[in-house]
Order: structure tokens, then C-alpha cells, then sequence
């Protein structure tokens, strides 16, 4: 029978699972939806619908590279626990999804979701990830997506992941394999937040300048020596915060501009995630929590 946009409307109501979901249950028990929700109930993924607004913080950065070199995939995983990030099933699903984002090239998690996660599958990425969710007894989140395409022939992409939670891509012209990890590993370590001054947007510039103005006006120099003090502080701190500004962490005598110009080679983008990093973490009181376990909370 054909299954109404009102009947799925109502399951996802009551269990709060995807549409996706619902609408598979609806269709293997002919739109009968109290057998639906008990096809759910078996499954787990009502179970996983409820676990769905827990805080997931904790986690592990996982990265692909294309057969070719020519694009790479770096994607945030979380859960609640580095216990269950260490797990087989974590780290198997993850592989998975890894393999699927190089097929598919995905736009974003959201687009991602939706997608079989083997092609040809009637089990999509989100409704494995419930699975696991149901399995594992945590809330998983993919939390986001970064995808690098090199964008000519002389561009390559590649990445660096420091232990498990954090990790750095990019794209980088010219220069061989060890100068693309060296620049990934920079990266990691010293977080700059745009290539050059070019690409720092025009307000955290603008913010940073009133700053210290701000500041240098309490000197009692003449404006013109403020202006100039001004100048100088603003170099600075955009050679802080730009790859090309900042001191070569394996060389800290020479920039990363200067390392790249004698290499010949020059960086088109980059990115960088941390595991968990803007997630608000709930403190919670771990005795409290136990006792909420054992009485099956």
C-alpha cells in the first residue's frame, strides 16, 4: 500500500526517529504503524532517537585520501566516551563512512546522511549510525565534513592526524609528499586561522585594530607614534595567526612563506578539527551518574 506523508509525519511524532526510518518501517508493515514502532523497538532505533539530545563530546578525527591523490576526506565523529571512540564497532563504521564520502564526494554530513552507506544498500549512513547508536548505548554524532579537491595538476592534498583527535587537510601547489605533511603538521600544531593577511576577514581585523588602539592611546605619545605602534602591533599579530606569518615549527629561524617560496611551492587551503572542540561538555556529578545507571535512568 502506499505509505502518506501523514502516516510518516505521525511515527516520527511518536518515536522520534528519521523520516527515513519511518517511512522504511511504515513500508514493511504496510503502513500498520503500531507494528511499525514495534519493528522499531526491536531494532533500537527508538532506542537511538531518545539518546539523540545527550551530549556527545568526546570522539575521534577520521581522514582518506583518494587512490589518486587528488582528494582527501577529514570527517568529526562523536560520542560520549573515549571508551566507545576506541571501540571496533566506532572505528568499523567509521571506516565505512570514510569509503562512501570518497565515492560519493558528499557536500556535507546532512547530504552524507541520507546516502547508502554501501552503494546499492537499502541501509543509509543515518540509519547505521542509529544502529550503532542502539548498539554501543551512546549518542553518535557525524558532526562535520571537510572534503579537499586538488584544483589543478600541480596541486596536491593530504593530511596529518595527531593521535586520534586532531587533524589538518590541505591543498597545497607545487612541492612534493614531505613538504604537504610538514605544512599539515604545522598546521596541527600551531592553528593558524587563514593562509595570509589577505585572507583574514575584514572585521577580526577591524576588532583587533580598535584594540589596540585602544590601548596604545593610554601611552601619552604623540598620534603619529600611535599610529605607528598601532602598525607594527597589527603585523604582528597577523604573522601570529597565518600560516605564512607564523615561525616554521621545524625551523622556527624562517617563516612558513619563506619555507614555501624556497620550495617553490604555495598552499591554496587548509582545515583543521579537534575532537569536540565549541561542544558545551555537561559537568555532571559522577557518583550521581552511576546511580542513574543502576537504577536504569
Amino acid at each position: 500500500m502506499a505509505i502518506t506523508a501523514a502516516q510518516v509525519k505521525e511515527l516520527r511524532e511518536r518515536t522520534g526517529s528519521g523520516l527515513m526510518e519511518c517511512k522504511k518501517a511504515l513500508v514493511e508493515t504496510d503502513g500498520d504503524i503500531d507494528a511499525a514502532i514495534d519493528a522499531m523497538r526491536k531494532s533500537g532505533l527508538i532506542k537511538a532517537g531518545k539518546k539523540a539530545g545527550r551530549v556527545a563530546a568526546e570522539g575521534a578525527i577520521f581522514m582518506k585520501t583518494s587512490a589518486d591523490g587528488k582528494s582527501v576526506a577529514m570527517l568529526e565523529i562523536n560520542c560520549e566516551t573515549d571508551f566507545v571512540a576506541k571501540s571496533d564497532d566506532f572505528t568499523s563504521f567509521a571506516a565505512k563512512v570514510m569509503a562512501r564520502i570518497l565515492e560519493a564526494l558528499p557536500e556535507s554530513v546532512d547530504t552524507l546522511a541520507d546516502m547508502p552507506l554501501v552503494e546499492g544498500s537499502d541501509t543509509t549512513v543515518d540509519t547505521a549510525r542509529k544502529e550503532l547508536i542502539a548498539k554501543l548505548g551512546e549518542n553518535i554524532n557525524l558532526r562535520r565534513l571537510q572534503l579537499l579537491n586538488a584544483g589543478d595538476a600541480d596541486a596536491r592534498v593530504g593530511g596529518y592526524i595527531h593521535g586520534v583527535r586532531i587533524g589538518t587537510i590541505v591543498e597545497v601547489s607545487g612541492g612534493n609528499e614531505a613538504l604537504l605533511r610538514d605544512i599539515a603538521m604545522h598546521v596541527a600544531a600551531s592553528r593558524p586561522q587563514a593562509v595570509s593577511a589577505d585572507d583574514v576577514p575584514s572585521e577580526v581585523i577591524a576588532k583587533e585594530r580598535e584594540i589596540i588602539l585602544a590601548q596604545s592611546e593610554g601611552s601619552g605619545k604623540p598620534a603619529e607614534i600611535i599610529e605607528k605602534m598601532v602598525d607594527g602591533r597589527m603585523r604582528k599579530f597577523l604573522a601570529e595567526i597565518t600560516l605564512l606569518g607564523q615561525a616554521f615549527v621545524k625551523d622556527p629561524d624562517t617563516t612558513v612563506g619563506k619555507m614555501l617560496e624556497k620550495s617553490g611551492a604555495r598552499v591554496v587551503r587548509f582545515a583543521c578539527f579537534e575532537v569536540g572542540e565549541g561542544i558545551e561538555k555537561k559537568n555532571e556529578n559522577f557518583a550521581d551518574e552511576v546511580m542513574a545507571q543502576v537504577r536504569g535512568a
